[in-house]
Parts: structure tokens; C-alpha cells; sequence
């Protein structure tokens, strides 16, 4: 379960991510949660990769990829406070960006982490949402039960949980202080 101050993290990532990919030359501005799910997925398993938290989605198998109910809730609320419209910022969002621009340059944990993000949607935010499936069903995981095998993501049963942040130990995470948890809040509306 997420604590308080990773779901800020959260949202205000995410609401980075979609600035991020409205910026890129192309298509990157065509989102659907589809194609949103599955950079997400990707970005977080990146990072858990290199032993870095920077997003605490739990992500399940569902028929197009991977799934996270946390990213479905989040984009719910922030769209409830007005901070999207659909997929696109809000004025009010657009404050929430300078704010992370602080916390991606805190220190060296905090960069790498957006290196990762960054490198993530600008690899796979121009892709279509076909590729991006494509692209997450061929992840090779390894089941808890037996971490000497790994499974394609394609072969996995649906609605089988794939991703849990907070059972997975890592030498850094992203670091935001209570004054930017407090500034991030009153940015998202809540």
C-alpha cells in the first residue's frame, strides 16, 4: 500500500509524464490509457531495475499488458480536481511542473530516477499503442516462486499481480520533502 507522501509522488509524476509526452515532436501528444498503463509500467520496472523507487504503482496482467488500478485512481482524481481534461494539463497542472523540476534536481537519487522516466517516454511516447503492448508483453519477468525461471509478460494468466513496489528493496528512492509534499498537494487541488 502506497503511503501518503508516494501518492503525491505519484500524481505529480504522472502529471510530468503527460506534460513530457505533450512535448514530444510527433505523436507523442496521442495518449490512451492503453499506451499511458504501459509507459508507466515500463518506466517502473526500469527504475526497479537499478534498484531505484521513483513511482509505487502495483501493476497487474490484463489482455493489452500491464494494468495499475493506483495509475486508473490517480488520473480519476486528478481529473475530479481539474488538473486533466482527458489527458491534457489543466493551467492549474501546468504549476505542479516547476514544482517536480525542484525535486528532479534535489540530488543525484532524484536525477537518476528522471533520467530513467525521461529516457522511457522518449523511447516509447511516440510509439503507437500497438507498439508499446507489443513492446510490454515481451518483458520477461521472473515469478516469486521461482526466480531462476523467466516468464514473458504474454505468458502470463491474466489479472495475475506482476508488480509490487513495496516488496521489492532498492538502494534509493525519490525524495520529497514534507514542504514539497504540502506544495504539490495544494497544486493538485487537494
Amino acid at each position: 500500500m502506497r503511503k501518503p507522501h508516494e501518492v503525491t509522488g505519484d500524481r505529480a509524476l504522472l502529471i510530468y509524464t503527460l506534460h513530457a509526452l505533450d512535448q514530444l515532436e510527433g505523436d507523442g501528444g496521442l495518449m490512451s490509457d492503453v499506451k499511458l498503463q504501459q509507459l508507466l509500467f515500463l518506466a517502473e520496472l526500469q527504475m526497479l531495475g537499478k534498484g531505484l523507487k521513483g513511482l509505487n504503482w502495483e501493476f497487474v496482467r490484463f489482455p493489452y499488458g500491464a494494468f495499475s488500478k493506483d495509475v486508473d485512481n490517480d488520473l480519476l482524481l486528478l481529473r475530479r480536481k481539474e488538473r486533466l481534461a482527458n489527458f491534457d494539463l489543466s493551467d492549474e497542472a501546468l504549476g505542479v511542473i516547476p514544482l517536480v523540476e525542484q525535486i528532479q534536481v534535489a540530488n543525484e537519487i532524484n536525477q537518476q530516477i528522471f533520467e530513467i522516466l525521461d529516457n522511457m517516454i522518449r523511447t516509447h511516447g511516440v510509439q503507437d499503442t500497438t507498439a508499446m503492448t507489443k513492446a510490454v508483453e515481451a518483458v520477461e519477468l521472473c515469478p516469486a516462486d521461482s526466480p531462476e525461471q523467466k516468464l514473458a509478460i504474454r505468458d502470463i494468466s491474466f489479472h495475475t499481480i506482476m508488480l509490487v513496489p513495496s516488496r521489492i528493496e532498492v538502494s534509493g528512492s525519490l525524495t520529497v520533502t514534507p514542504a514539497q509534499v504540502k506544495r504539490l498537494n495544494a497544486a493538485m487541488g487537494y
